[in-house]
């Protein structure tokens, strides 16, 4: 069987991982997560990550692989990607590899050349004095395309973003690229705007009927300040405000499901200009596409 690649891209709550599974079970395939926070252990329910139950079965790579007291970057993830990928390719399965999070979908597939980067921690402070909308502004003049897509948000990821492109002299969009040697296949999963609206409301509440708020404060118990808790962004952000008497439940339920709305709009920023994309409606449509494209396949 010759070695080939799915990806499955999509808005945030799109319905990305239900699909995946369905396609990994037709197409004896095995899943790698592409999720900038599902990589943290304990962070689950906030995540959405999946639960072994709903797996089916399905062998899934890269989630809860590191501590959250820790920090894990785009290096890191590319790097067990490539690993993930080379043992699915040793057992002659297919890899599927799905998320939201353009940066880990886009130095996989098309070979990010990534400068190691470490921690500057004199930039990091000088940085961490500036409000949000003065670093948003650096990293608009510094690299427009990453300002573009990043949580508007979350500071710990804007200050890394600087950090960065102040350390390398490139945005990166300019850096180098070794694209995989063999085909890969992009699928997109179609939602309109309101239906992604009501999936990520309707998420949320279901995450604090399952206990996200239960779970902060557990992280909270195992050391993480609330700085950093927020740091996690989205849902976590506002809910950690609401932990700490800061804002309202109302307030916390308005305030993260527009955050999250805000973050699904910068995501198609980024998918919508990429043409190989083919945007499916459902798993009929993705099995056909799949079935025309890898001839070998079954």
């Amino acid at each position: 069987m010759e070695k080939k690649l799915i990806a499955i891209v999509g808005l945030t709550a799109s319905g990305k991982s239900e699909l995946a599974i369905k396609l990994a079970k037709k197409f004896h395939g095995e899943i790698i997560s592409a999720d900038s926070r599902q990589v943290y252990k304990g962070l689950d329910i906030g995540t959405a990550k999946i639960k072994k139950g709903e797996m089916k079965g399905i062998l899934h790579h890269l989630l809860s692989v590191v501590s959250p007291k820790k920090g894990y970057s785009v290096v890191s993830y590319q790097k067990a990607a490539y690993r993930a990928i080379l043992g699915i390719f040793r057992r002659k399965h297919v890899p599927i590899l799905i998320g939201g999070s353009p940066q880990y979908i886009y130095s996989v597939v098309d070979g990010w050349v990534l400068p190691k980067v470490v921690p500057d921690k004199k930039l990091r402070s000088q940085l961490e004095k500036l409000s949000i909308a003065e670093l948003l502004w650096k990293l608009k003049k510094l690299d427009p395309a990453r300002a573009k897509s990043i949580e508007q948000k979350n500071k710990r990821r804007i200050i890394r973003a600087l950090e960065i492109v102040l350390t390398t002299g490139k945005p990166v969009s300019s850096l180098k690229k070794d694209p995989l040697p063999y085909p890969v296949l992009f699928l997109g999963i179609k939602r309109t705007k309101e239906e992604i609206k009501k999936r990520i409301h309707k998420r949320f509440l279901a995450m604090l009927k399952q206990g996200f708020l239960s779970e902060i404060k557990k992280l909270r118990k195992e050391g993480l300040s609330w700085k950093k808790i927020e740091g996690f962004g989205l849902e976590y952000r506002e809910s950690a405000q609401y932990l700490q008497g800061k804002i309202s439940k109302k307030e916390m339920i308005e305030k993260a499901t527009k955050a999250t709305e805000n973050f699904a709009r910068r995501q198609m920023v980024w998918f919508k200009k990429d043409q190989r994309i083919y945007w499916v409606k459902n798993y009929k449509e993705a099995t056909n596409l799949i079935l025309l494209s890898f001839k070998d396949i079954s």
